[in-house]
């Protein structure tokens, strides 16, 4: 195994030298100072079956960032809703470098596991056609191969934005498990620092919403494809737009909220995964008030 670990930093916002007047006053009492220190842990690791190098492996690279001090909630907390994101439930109560081990490990035995049950099937497969009349197994489409394949996995996470109380961080997942296509996935989560909870969208808005953003996420597809009508996005690889609804799968920052749709949700693969950017300007009526956002959204 391969690790690298950088040394710890510690990310601070770049404050902004000019102001507002009108918001100088807001500004002063919403501190931007999140004081969250952060550490990375990188691995890659490439098992072959059997040891031997000339056959099939799996190859996994992970790269976690991870908090290591907080002064806003606690570390513990903090690093569980990190692990707990990036890796999966199970490994929720482990620290970040055993999650990460864990992880690894795990991938590495599916992997074999895996690589088994499709020798046991080979055989089996082999078995019964060398049973039936006619058929020559040696080589066609009636032969079976005990050849398994090679899986490939990346997984990471980036924060996204880390300033007053908010900690925006997203995880992309991508892998392959033989062939020529690759999956990838865009997960992303909103910590607010303030109560150790996780951000979701009925924290954000008042009732009705869904409705009210249909028309905003419509609208930022059409501008950034630079098209004018939905059958136009069609014709681009996009489907189900009339319908398209906010999906919990947002990061928040500064100048408002931005939704992750993930291939085949309202897109063909072969396109990339859609980030729509709705600006706090356009759904101000849309947030509760004396919310962590409607502060944030107050400071535009």
């Amino acid at each position: 195994m391969k690790r690298i670990k950088k040394n710890t930093f510690l990310l601070l916002p770049v404050l902004t030298v000019l102001f507002i007047a009108c918001n100088s006053e807001v500004r002063s009492k919403f501190r931007a100072e999140n004081n969250i220190g952060f550490d990375t842990i990188r691995v890659h690791e490439r098992y072959h079956l059997d040891g031997d190098e000339s056959k099939p492996f799996c190859d996994i690279r992970v790269e976690f960032v991870y908090p290591t001090n907080a002064s806003r909630m606690s570390i513990d907390s903090l690093q569980q809703f990190f692990v707990k994101h990036t890796f999966g439930t199970f490994y929720k109560a482990m620290t970040p470098s055993i999650a990460t081990d864990a992880y690894v490990k795990s991938f590495i035995k599916n992997y074999s596991a895996d690589a088994g049950t499709y020798r046991e099937t080979a055989k089996d497969m082999m078995e019964l056609n060398a049973l039936i009349p006619g058929i020559d197994v040696s080589g066609g489409e009636h032969e079976v191969r005990d050849t398994f394949y090679s899986y490939y996995e990346s997984l990471s996470d980036s924060i996204v934005y880390n300033q007053y109380g908010l900690i925006a961080f997203q995880v992309k997942q991508s892998n392959n498990k033989g062939g020529a296509t690759s999956y990838s996935s865009y997960r992303n989560y909103v910590i607010n620092l303030n109560n150790g909870n996780q951000v979701i969208e009925s924290d954000i808005f008042n009732a009705g919403y869904d409705s009210a953003m249909q028309n905003l996420i419509i609208t930022s597809l059409l501008d950034q494809n630079n098209v004018k009508t939905i059958s136009e996005l069609e014709e681009l690889g996009f489907f189900g737009i009339r319908e398209i609804i906010p999906n919990r799968n947002f990061l928040l920052n500064e100048k408002g909220i931005i939704y992750t749709y993930n291939k085949g949700e309202y897109s063909a693969y072969q396109l990339d995964a859609p980030q729509v950017f709705i600006p706090y300007t356009a759904i101000r009526s849309l947030l509760r008030e004396n919310t962590i956002v409607h502060k944030l959204a107050g400071l535009q």
